[in-house]
């Protein structure tokens, strides 16, 4: 199994971010204390990655984690989604024991 995935619907979404931006395609993801579970999932841009990190390339896209948060995420995917309540990247982490409604938060 992958450390990590990214799917070809959140390589998409990443790759449009970027030229709109005018940045590499490279998305970041870390994880960070608070939330309403104790964790969150972070998302950004980045310029580079960075020797620490773990990366996984799909599409041209690629899916950074730094070396703290992939113990937390090893194993998910990242996908992105579109439905009612707006659109968004979306973690599916088999490490979280819960979650919360906003899907951004989770506990281990």
């Amino acid at each position: 199994m992958a450390d990590i995935d990214l799917t070809p619907s959140a390589a998409a979404r990443v790759a449009a971010i970027a030229t709109k931006q005018g940045k590499p395609a490279i998305l970041r993801l870390s994880v960070e204390g608070g939330g309403c579970s104790g964790f969150q999932y972070r998302f950004g841009l980045a310029e580079a990655v960075e020797p620490e990190d773990m990366a996984v390339e799909r599409d041209g896209v690629t899916l950074v984690v730094d070396d703290v948060s992939i113990d937390l995420v090893r194993g998910s995917a990242v996908d992105f989604v579109s439905d009612l309540g707006g659109q968004a990247f979306k973690v599916t982490n088999p490490n979280a024991t819960a979650g919360c409604g906003c899907g951004t938060s989770f506990s281990v």
